[in-house]
């Protein structure tokens, strides 16, 4: 009978303390095993789903109002961002682990383990009484706790603490206490009721903790010996099993003398228990620990491309597939195992990354960034900044993405310049005025008080523009291409302020607008770009005339896998027609000249030998620089921003300033030097041109035969009619 064994055990051990200063101990010790003996033994005997009738002690209140089982759920596991090509990027885990079912574990690691943790698991049920007995006297003789927990009991333990949401949890799962050794025997009685040897034996290898951020026996073949865990043999088995017992003293990246000596216990205990011979024993025992370290670098740090990673994990924060709050997101995506397949380019990322890192250092008071983003689909296929991710000053670092939109990078973005003409062309094309028309365009010009009216109506004041560029008769050709401020003026109050921003809007641009509190973009100026704005908001934007005249959102995942590898979620285009191919083509014909001989861009060096597009941009102040260029195939946003760094105040830091007396790259800037084409134009030369072979040669669409004058002005006359 159990209960027989149960107590000649207790009397066997009892007999054997007789050492004299350990006999008063022992006889206190007696009163309460022989009540944690009844405790056991009616744990061992009475069915697990009539315990809470249990009243034969006050010890065992506390146990009574545990759980009575052991909820299945499922271990956390490592996510993982992939590239476009399916190459690894990052790593997302709040525990490194990837589960194996037991058929992949090499049965010599399931000998190595049950040999030094449990050699009698197959042998004994729930609890190993012997074990467990050995345990109870030393801790009601001395109070400590000492081993004897089946393999059973200590899948019940860890599983608590895997579970717990709270400290007080964590806590309550690892207190040195009888009654919680009793815990983990109900429980484990309750589950082996409903488990097989094998089942725990996996779940058991899957959940073990064996050191240095290696959860389960798949993350800690991979990190220690750069293997899977079918492929381990004695020695590898031996070193991983004698790390369960205590990873940290046994790391054999920090102790490797300990940990050798803890291996060849294992190795001797699977010799004496036949599961290996003598000869591989000895063998092994007197061999190096052998290690092929492998590490899994949590998150994005160091990683290639660290900002189009952070993008891509804040954008799947904010994704609802993920969970209805952000904390249910993070959590999914650190715990739950998944497979993000980005859309991010490697090839494309590594282009923008030394094209940033070349032109603007870490350390400069200036900031280099870029974006890429794919017309026709919103696929972002590369950000980059010149700053590494990072909390020191000193070295450059920064968290905060310069590249993206404020709601997934923290940066409140930099004014965009002349880069929003191209909104009030496409606003004059939809509203049928012909990219002949003409204007006086002097070097400065005052427009009066309501030329402008916002979206609710209201005039403008005055505003008093002046060229930087040339002056003259301009067209929608000479005025774009050259950048004529008075043109622009003119052009903007013809097509409507309001319509300029709604063209602005419909590529994706937010215009700040609220007249109850004093703030509106909607002004005068609004088509010298004085709204505040990331460069992927500007790639995204550009690459609509190239697509044709298809805003598509931008994008940097396209699906994401359970962990099953199952389809939890495809991100489709989403996508939407603003301007007619006629329109579009129209601005891609445009803009073209600034990338052809004689343009501004071009002069600077930055044409490509395959078709494409660009607008140059400077803001008020010179604060920010931009190069915004794009072929049929990919449009690229490109900054140069002075910004306030190592300030005494914290919120200014990350802040716009001129970059007139800035030093980016060991040149200093001056005002004559600082401008889109001569600054921010090289840095995306250096992007597009190492990439352009990759792209297709194709051409833009022609753009619409333009009517005679007088035909033209008879159809608006009809269309007035």
């Amino acid at each position: 009978m159990a209960s027989e064994d149960f107590r000649d055990s207790l009397r066997r051990a009892a007999q054997s303390e007789t050492h004299s200063k350990r006999k008063p101990v022992l006889i206190a010790a007696m009163g309460r095993l022989s009540l944690l003996a009844g405790v056991l033994v009616a744990l061992v005997l009475i069915p697990t789903t009539t315990i809470v009738a249990m009243t034969v002690t006050k010890v065992s209140d506390d146990v009574i109002a545990l759980p009575l089982k052991l909820e299945d759920q499922p271990n956390a596991q490592t996510s993982r961002l992939l590239a476009s090509n399916g190459d690894l990027i990052a790593y997302f885990y709040s525990q490194n682990r990837q589960d194996v079912p037991l058929a992949e574990i090499a049965p010599v690691m399931q000998d190595a383990i049950i040999s030094i943790e449990d050699a009698r698991f197959y042998e004994h049920g729930a609890l190993d009484l012997k074990g467990t007995l050995r345990a109870l006297v030393n801790n009601a003789a001395e109070g400590q706790t000492q081993g004897g927990s089946s393999i059973t009991q200590q899948l019940v333990k860890q599983t608590l603490i895997s579970q717990a949401t709270t400290k007080e949890q964590v806590a309550a799962a690892q207190k040195q206490s009888v009654s919680r050794k009793i815990r983990e025997l109900k429980l484990a009685i309750a589950y082996e009721e409903k488990h097989t040897k094998k089942e725990i034996l996996e779940r058991y290898l899957n959940l073990a903790y064996f050191g240095d951020g290696a959860y389960g026996i798949s993350a800690a073949a991979s990190h220690y010996f750069s293997k899977s865990p079918s492929e381990l043999n004695a020695r590898q088995a031996a070193t991983l099993a004698g790390l369960v017992k205590n990873p940290v003293d046994f790391d054999p990246n920090v102790y490797p003398e300990k940990a050798l000596q803890r291996r060849n216990t294992v190795l001797a205990v699977m010799e004496r228990l036949g599961k290996i011979t003598p000869e591989v024993s000895k063998r092994y025992q007197a061999s190096a620990l052998g290690l092929k370290v492998t590490d899994y670098p949590n998150g994005c740090v160091g990683v290639t491309g660290e900002f189009s990673c952070d993008y891509a994990r804040r954008w799947l924060e904010a994704q609802p597939a993920l969970g209805a709050t952000v904390e249910e997101r993070r959590d999914k995506l650190l715990r739950g195992g998944l497979t993000i397949k980005s859309n991010i380019d490697l090839t494309m990322q590594a282009a923008a990354d030394k094209a940033v890192r070349d032109t603007v250092k870490p350390t400069d008071g200036a900031i280099g960034a870029m974006a890429m983003v794919e017309p026709g689909t919103g696929k972002v296929r590369a950000v980059a900044q010149s700053r590494p991710i990072g909390d020191d000053p000193k070295k450059g670092e920064s968290y905060i993405n310069f590249a993206v939109p404020p709601a997934y990078g923290d940066s409140g973005g930099f004014q965009a310049g002349s880069t929003f003409k191209m909104f009030t062309t496409a606003a004059a094309l939809k509203n049928g005025i012909d990219v002949g028309q003409t204007y006086n365009s002097p070097p400065s010009l005052t427009m009066a008080p309501g030329s402008y009216f916002d979206c609710e109506g209201g005039g403008t004041g005055e505003w008093k523009v002046k060229n930087s560029t040339t002056s003259g008769r301009k067209n929608m050709y000479t005025g774009l291409r050259q950048s004529v401020n008075t043109y622009f003026a003119q052009l903007e109050k013809q097509a409507g302020l309001c319509n300029t921003v709604r063209a602005a809007e419909s590529m994706g641009i937010k215009v700040p607008f609220d007249p109850s509190k004093g703030i509106t973009d909607q002004v005068g100026p609004f088509t010298l770009g004085v709204t505040s704005v990331s460069p992927l908001d500007m790639a995204a934007a550009y690459a609509t005339p190239a697509s044709g005249g298809m805003y598509c959102k931008p994008r940097p995942v396209d699906e994401i896998l359970d962990a099953n590898g199952e389809v939890l979620k495809k991100f489709d285009a989403s996508c939407e027609r603003v301007l007619t191919q006629g329109q579009a083509a129209q601005i891609n014909d445009i803009l073209r000249g600034v990338q052809e001989p004689g343009g501004f861009g071009f002069s600077n060096g930055t044409g490509l030998n395959i078709p494409s597009a660009a607008k140059t941009g400077t803001t008020n102040g010179n604060q920010a620089v931009w190069y915004t260029g794009y072929t049929p195939e990919l449009a690229t946003a490109s900054m140069v921003a002075g910004v306030v760094t190592n300030s005494k105040d914290t919120n200014t830091n990350g802040r716009p300033k001129t970059l007139v007396g800035v030093t980016i790259n060991g040149s200093p800037l001056n005002f004559a030097s600082v401008g889109g084409s001569s600054v921010a134009g090289p840095m995306w030369a250096k992007a597009m041109q190492a990439i352009q072979s990759s792209l297709s040669p194709v051409n833009f669409d022609p753009p619409p035969k333009r009517q005679p004058a007088a035909k033209a002005a008879t159809k608006k006359k009809n269309d007035d009619d």
